[in-house]
């Protein structure tokens, strides 16, 4: 488990363990003030873009990766290639070491930027350009690679509990929808790790939100805070 201290992440590990599975969470730093690892949890230091991958894959049955930079201006105007070399780096670890599954975290921007409201598509989409030409880089790697992988294309992602009712269709998620929770979008990459449903393919996944959750202001906001 790749971006094992993120929102998503924690969610993922959180509901891996409930699930009755192991996991090896990796970070590329740990915080003096994270919480315990908790059973079942093996935490490791990894950086993605110039560690050798190989002994954080080693030894599991598939690869989960939550990575994702950091939201402020700075970062998204010149991001880190956590989705080019990183991804590179993870194909070849997995490549060397024999672990074929790899669900990954992609965006449904990367096809389209014709959803939400104005205000997100005028604002936040333009400031995340670099950031989606990296995830567009990383599917056309895994594409080109001989892994069993699935590359989930959320919409503008929500930190709200779980609720397990979403819409999962290919590729891009419905003109109505914007939003996907954190938590659902940890539950649909844990059940497509678990049955290999959507083998190499790029699900999108979104929940219809209370126009509060949705609303343009709300979405510039968090991008912006």
């Amino acid at each position: 488990m790749l971006g094992a201290h993120g929102v998503t992440g924690r969610e993922i590990v959180t509901q891996a363990v409930a699930r009755g599975h192991r996991v090896r969470a990796a970070e590329m730093e740990w915080p003096d003030d994270a919480p315990p690892a908790g059973p079942n949890v093996e935490r490791v230091t990894a950086n993605v873009i110039e560690d050798d991958l190989g002994p954080v894959v080693d030894g599991v049955d598939a690869v989960i990766s939550a990575l994702g930079v950091p939201g402020d201006p700075a970062t998204l105007l010149d991001p880190p290639p956590l989705y080019t070399t990183g991804t590179r780096n993870l194909i070849d670890a997995m490549e060397a070491r024999g672990v074929s599954r790899l669900v990954t975290i992609s965006a449904s921007f990367v096809v389209t930027h014709d959803r939400g409201p104005a205000l997100f598509r005028t604002t936040a989409i333009p400031a995340l350009t670099r950031v989606l030409q990296q995830m567009r880089d990383m599917e056309e790697m895994l594409r080109a690679s001989r892994l069993d992988w699935t590359a989930v294309r959320p919409g503008w992602l929500l930190p709200e509990p779980l609720t397990g009712d979403y819409v999962v269709v290919p590729d891009v998620i419905p003109e109505d929808l914007i939003r996907t929770r954190h938590a659902d979008l940890a539950q649909f990459m844990l059940h497509c790790t678990e049955t290999g449903e959507w083998s190499r393919q790029t699900p999108a996944i979104a929940r219809a939100e209370a126009e509060a959750l949705s609303s343009s202001f709300e979405v510039v906001k968090e991008m912006l805070a």
